[in-house]
């Protein structure tokens, strides 16, 4: 994962998969949830072909 400021993250393990929307951001998709630097995150997948996170306190 590449953050807008450049620095990157590895994702180590992708835990699961499945449909989901994001609450948060409000777009619907491919939900993954992963492990990143030792902290669980969600990253989704929708159907436009777009990746994206929901950021943090959004």
């Amino acid at each position: 994962i590449t953050w807008e400021d450049g620095r990157k993250y590895e994702i180590t393990r992708v835990k699961d998969k499945r449909r989901a929307a994001s609450t948060r951001a409000g777009g619907v998709g491919e939900r993954y949830t992963c492990v990143v630097d030792g902290k669980e995150i969600f990253l989704f997948y929708e159907d436009n072909n777009m990746w994206f996170m929901e950021r943090a306190g959004a």
